[in-house]
């Protein structure tokens, strides 16, 4: 299985850290965001990563190069302007192939994701072991967490493994999941386009399983999240 790591967001509310930094190389703990999720993929076995890039792009490959230092084999999709998640997705369709991949932020901290549980959670059989049809096979695989601060509505309900738009309680989308190809057919590559309207849309047809993430887990975006987590763990010395 291959992934992608979304990594061309312009990062407004981190300025003026990000006029002279790509977001996904701020520094968490003296490590770079994006190789968090870098280490973690390669540490389940994920080694082939796509990273998508626009806002100090070029900046991006040259602190990460091939991959090879972190055990992996990083290859780029440049956007000129930022195409969105699912624009982004689109666009690199020919680096992601024809299977099943997982998609993540790059500005999300969550150093102890175990990916292996992503890899066979796309299910093509039912329970007995017969071919599901195309038509009800599951889409895509999110994992939700637990409400933070600056998003108190939630995103998604979950109700028996299944993304539900309705319902309560509501979780937050962790912007970990696994998708499909075919899922974002109707996008043609270069176009602008989001992931939560599509998922959404296939969530009211029953096409998206889920699962909570109970781990630590960041969506850092603010300079004030930052500096918090590279404060000294309490009861230590700086």
């Amino acid at each position: 299985m291959k992934a992608m790591i979304f990594a061309a967001g312009r990062g407004e509310r981190m300025r003026p850290l990000t006029d002279t930094c790509p977001k996904p190389l701020l520094k968490v703990r003296g490590r770079p965001l994006i190789v968090w999720q870098i280490l973690s993929l390669v540490r389940a076995g994920i080694t082939e990563i796509v990273i998508n890039h626009a806002h100090l792009g070029q900046m991006i490959e040259d602190t990460l190069g091939d991959g090879s230092r972190y055990g992996a084999k990083l290859f780029y999709s440049p956007e000129a302007t930022a195409l969105e998640t699912a624009g982004g997705i689109a666009q690199a369709r020919h680096l992601l192939g024809e299977e099943a991949f997982i998609a993540v932020s790059g500005d999300i901290w969550c150093p102890h994701f175990d990916y292996s549980e992503l890899l066979t959670v796309l299910e093509d059989e039912d329970p007995w072991g017969n071919p599901l049809p195309q038509d009800k096979r599951d889409l895509a695989w999110l994992f939700l967490v637990k409400n933070p601060p600056f998003h108190p509505e939630g995103d998604f309900a979950l109700n028996n493994f299944a993304i539900a738009n309705e319902g309560q309680p509501k979780l937050t989308f962790a912007n970990i999941g696994v998708y499909r190809p075919e899922m974002f057919d109707g996008i043609a590559p270069g176009s602008h386009a989001k992931l939560g309207p599509l998922l959404r849309q296939y969530a009211d047809q029953g096409r998206i399983g889920g699962d909570v993430y109970r781990g630590d887990w960041h969506n850092v975006g603010t300079i004030d999240q930052l500096e918090a987590l590279n404060l000294p763990p309490q009861g230590t010395r700086p």
